[in-house]
């Protein structure tokens, strides 16, 4: 069974891009030598963040959208098949990406 991670509030899970493996001039990257990833699409959204009089605010991204976010923002996430995730802040989000 694979967990499935429900974010609250005006948080979104996202599911970063594969890093390549060869850098542009042909190089083989060590895990060590690669940058964390930037861009990720998104698997769960948030109901959206709640004002203080009580009122929320719908989240503007939905599931499926490619997204580029922060380089150290959020928090890593691993699922039961060992799947790479993120969550963080919607505010954390960069960009939509087309």
């Amino acid at each position: 069974m694979t967990t499935k991670f429900e974010p609250l509030g005006d948080r979104v899970v996202i599911k970063p891009k594969e890093q390549e493996e060869v850098s542009k001039g042909g190089l083989l990257l060590p895990d060590t030598a690669k940058e964390r990833p930037q861009e990720g699409e998104v698997v769960a959204v948030g109901p959206g963040r709640v004002t203080d009089e009580g009122t929320r605010i719908a989240m503007e991204l939905v599931v499926g959208d490619k997204v580029a976010y922060a380089q150290y923002s959020g928090s890593e996430l691993k699922n039961d098949d060992e799947e790479e995730f993120l969550i963080l802040r919607e505010s954390d989000v960069l960009a939509k990406i087309s």
